[in-house]
């Protein structure tokens, strides 16, 4: 996907967002974030869009000049929260089509050359994982297109093996680190999606490393493209009746368990 397309989604996917907390209790825990509630799910979400679309609208390329998030204080109530919210979405896609998707912008990845069209495609993403919580914590239902359901795999093990995650994180930096094992995802409910909807995880004795393809590994998942995304983002386990696991059950589950951001 380019970046006016993911500007586009990220716009789709906040609008999802708030129309599915409209109405719903503020208060209502948030099991797979189990320190928030809604009302603080949702804050969270408008802060990451106002924090972005502060990088971009101003071209940060020093991590020095970041704003602290803290200092994008939200409404009080939860519709003046979600109207915050997708006013956020809005002037983060605005930024973006001012300034030119390849403007360079920091970000955290570690990589070089960082430009303004990380953002629209790490905001989707992130929020498509929040409409998620957001369902578990009202008992609703979500649905995702399964192209973004796979590129929010894609960009997960992107972020998770980046030269910032483990900088950052070096603690995560271990626990993905392996003997050589080999973990196989594959997506089975859209063929469109071909080689986008499989994914192979290497464990290296230094460094993690993925791509797509086909290979017998020492453990495959296979599952909806929506469940996988569901697991590898601890919004549901290995386990899940929807999910089925061949070969080393262990060592998915500790994957799902220990590479989390």
């Amino acid at each position: 996907m380019s970046s006016p397309d993911f500007c586009a989604a990220l716009l789709d996917q906040a609008g999802r967002f708030a129309a599915s907390a409209r109405g719903v209790d503020p208060a209502s825990r948030v099991p797979s974030c189990p320190d928030w509630d809604v009302a603080e799910l949702v804050v969270h979400v408008g802060r990451a869009y106002r924090w972005a679309g502060d990088l971009v609208g101003r071209t940060v390329t020093d991590p020095t000049q970041m704003a602290d998030t803290a200092a994008f204080t939200p409404p009080d109530g939860l519709d003046a929260r979600l109207d915050w919210l997708l006013e956020a979405a809005d002037q983060l896609v605005a930024a973006v089509r001012r300034v030119g998707s390849d403007t360079p912008v920091w970000n955290f990845t570690g990589r070089e050359s960082p430009v303004a069209a990380f953002w629209p495609r790490r905001m989707t993403h992130d929020t498509v994982v929040h409409r998620v919580d957001l369902a578990l914590a009202v008992n609703g239902s979500f649905d995702v297109d399964p192209e973004l359901a796979a590129d929010t795999i894609s960009e997960f093990l992107d972020l998770v093996t980046a030269p910032g995650a483990a900088a950052a994180r070096p603690d995560l930096a271990a626990e993905m680190r392996g003997t050589g094992q080999i973990i196989h995802l594959h997506a089975t409910d859209s063929p469109s999606l071909g080689e986008a909807g499989e994914w192979v995880i290497t464990r290296g004795p230094e460094a993690v490393t993925w791509g797509h393809g086909h290979t017998k590994g020492d453990v495959a998942a296979r599952a909806k493209v929506t469940d996988l995304m569901r697991m590898l983002f601890n919004r549901t386990n290995p386990g899940d009746p929807t999910i089925e696991v061949f070969g080393d059950a262990e060592l998915l589950g500790h994957w799902c368990r220990n590479v989390t951001f």
